[in-house]
């Protein structure tokens, strides 16, 4: 049903209600949702609202958890499901949730390893976190994991959705408003606006929609939950606890709780609202320190060995302590704050450092004398400080209770990659209620047909997050949710069987399953349906009547001009260009206009701001693939650099 802006309505078909799942939301959730539909023979549309698939997801910068995965085996690290369990557990304090927490730890290898088998991912490097009792961050050699993994998925299903469009569809630029409910509360659909018009789709959905993190307007979650964020238990002993509504965030603007407003309306319950997570290493850019938005340090640079230093070059906290409390540290001590990692630690993670020195949020010192001249203190005070660290790196009595010593010891004669940090609104645990199954839960029990992944869900991570276990939960909950939905949809599809209509619909997607023919039988006299499988003939070729995708996946961008035709440019020129009404950049020895471009680049404009009018070929190789830029923005191309 497509409605005008003069209120014309076309009527379309239902006849795809019941053929495919609906995913709102393209970041890792959503995507991990969306093939697992297609595995298990569904048909699936995924909406989001922005111009490009990823979200949040593609930001993670540490890793995903897995506990006894291949690559731990090879290593000889000794973890098993339950002692991953046991460390969710006490992270999550008295949020936790048994049922939600086994489904994320028992299921986590699996998780990781059907991202390397299915999506050819390599995630051999494993890391220690902080809150962990082993190594169990897997990430791969270059590029942020949740980059990479995302990127992967998306690939794949916009590739699917170009060769099988009856079975996969991509919307993008499409804001879904409501979830639609019959007469006996179940979902069975959504509308979204796009281009100015209202559109209508069929289908259990799932909600993979985020968190609220960004969601700062006067009548947010953000502030609505503000001061029973300050109660929590984390908190307690914390001197300086700021208002929440103040703090910088590592969060997209899209990230505004859409989906949690929408389930709520359709009576949807929610847990654990006030557990937002704020995370102590948040990037502060020494041009804009005030900056509302900003990158995160990966936790994975504590992992290696990175120390945290106050404004007197001193050490305050196990830096492999759990989020919340090293955040409550830095706010009982001084800033600014410093996280200092010297040369093994900076090798162990030689790609991060190198990124975050290019967007100039990390500096390199040649020595710790010219560290100690940055942070204002003599030589010899740092010196000190190190000579303590190392002591207690030898005899394992760390005052802060630190356990795990990673590239020790620290010496001034070393070199440095350091970076100042802060607090920022990183992550929100609370969300829709929800059971095992990824079941929304409303006032009466589940609603049928709704579903959610990521974080949109509540009651996951208790009341605290561990690093690594929101790509896991995308992962994790994401295959339930496919699944899930998809067996919601074969048992609508029996139900409503009592005609060939129906049992043709039926077939179709067995046979997505099996690749085999089907016969299916009704006899409406007894109300029973036979299923016969013909295992030794080849695959059915039936094509499915449906409306008209509202969007389909984007057609092939035009391709870019010649480049006998395009102009030469100095890098003297390119550097006029450096607004964001007039926005200039290099790439590979191209240069691209990107002003048109700037509001739809899924990394923000201020990824692209910190390079106008230069050549920002190093860090956007770092990020994407060579194609990238022909296959997204090719119109962006306006000539060579001389």
């Amino acid at each position: 049903r497509v409605h005008g802006e003069n209120n014309f309505v076309i009527n379309i078909s239902r006849s795809m209600s019941h053929t495919q799942v609906i995913v709102v939301g393209g970041g890792l959730a959503g995507l991990s949702a969306a093939h697992t539909v297609l595995e298990n023979g569904g048909n699936c549309v995924v909406i989001d609202k922005n111009p490009f698939f990823g979200g949040n997801s593609t930001k993670a910068t540490s890793g995903i958890n897995g506990a006894g995965t291949r690559a731990q085996r090879s290593k000889n690290i000794p973890d098993t499901p339950e002692i991953f369990e046991q460390d969710t557990k006490a992270s999550a304090k008295e949020g936790y949730n048994a049922d939600l927490v086994k489904v994320l730890t028992h299921t986590s290898g699996q998780a990781v390893e059907w991202l390397m088998d299915n999506f050819g991912l390599d995630l051999s490097l494993v890391s220690q976190l902080g809150g962990h009792s082993f190594p169990r961050t897997h990430r791969g050699k270059e590029r942020f994991p949740g980059m990479t993994i995302t990127y992967a998925l998306m690939e794949k299903f916009e590739a699917i959705a170009s060769e099988q469009p009856d079975r996969a569809r991509v919307i993008t630029k499409a804001r879904v408003t409501k979830v639609l409910s019959d007469d006996q509360g179940k979902a069975h659909g959504v509308v979204y606006e796009k281009d100015g018009k209202t559109f209508e789709e069929y289908g259990p959905v799932i909600l993979a929609t985020g968190g609220f993190g960004a969601d700062f307007s006067a009548d947010s979650l953000l502030s609505k939950y503000s001061q029973e964020w300050r109660s929590l238990s984390a908190w307690k002993d914390v001197k300086n606890l700021p208002n929440l509504m103040t703090l910088p965030t590592t969060n997209g603007d899209h990230c505004t709780g859409d989906g949690i407003k929408m389930a709520i309306e359709l009576g949807a319950k929610t847990v654990d609202m006030e557990a937002i997570q704020v995370h102590p290493t948040g990037l502060v850019h020494p041009e804009e320190p005030e900056a509302k938005l900003k990158f995160l340090a990966a936790e994975a640079l504590r992992g290696v060995g990175g120390l945290l230093l106050d404004a007197k070059g001193e050490r305050f906290c196990d830096e492999l302590g759990k989020r919340d409390y090293v955040t409550g540290r830095m706010w009982n001590n001084v800033g600014p704050f410093r996280l200092v990692l010297n040369s093994k630690a900076s090798a162990d993670i030689e790609w991060h450092c190198k990124h975050y020195v290019g967007r100039g949020l990390m500096k390199f010192f040649p020595s710790g004398n010219d560290l100690a001249k940055e942070i204002g203190i003599s030589p010899e005070k740092l010196q000190s400080e190190f000579t303590k660290y190392n002591g207690y790196a030898q005899n394992k009595n760390d005052p802060f209770g630190k356990r795990f010593f990673t590239n020790a010891p620290f010496s001034i004669n070393d070199s440095f990659h350091v970076a100042i940090v802060c607090p920022v609104v990183h992550y929100t645990m609370g969300g829709l209620d929800m059971n095992a199954n990824t079941e929304v839960k409303g006032s009466n029990g589940v609603i049928p047909g709704l579903y959610c992944a990521g974080e949109v869900m509540g009651g996951v991570h208790g009341k605290n997050r561990l690093g690594g276990n929101s790509l896991l939960d995308c992962v994790a909950f994401g295959r339930v949710a496919g699944r899930v939905a998809t067996r919601y949809l074969l048992q609508q599809h029996l139900q409503a069987a009592r005609g060939g209509k129906s049992a043709n619909r039926l077939a179709t997607i067995l046979g997505h399953v099996y690749g085999s023919p089907f016969s299916i039988n009704v006899d409406s006299s007894t109300s029973r349906i036979s299923i016969d499988i013909n295992l030794q003939q080849g695959q059915v070729a039936e094509s499915q009547s449906g409306p008209a995708p509202a969007s389909s996946s984007p057609a092939p961008a035009p391709a870019a001009p010649a480049a006998a035709s395009k102009k030469t440019y100095t890098l003297e020129e390119v550097a006029k260009h450096k607004t964001e009404s007039d926005c200039w950049v290099v790439v590979n020895g191209e240069v691209l206009n990107v002003t048109n471009f700037l509001a739809d680049h899924p990394g923000g404009k201020k990824a692209i701001m910190l390079f106008a009018g230069k050549d920002a070929s190093d860090e956007f190789n770092m990020l994407h693939k060579p194609d990238v830029v022909q296959k997204y923005a090719p119109d962006s191309i306006i000539g060579k650099l001389a």
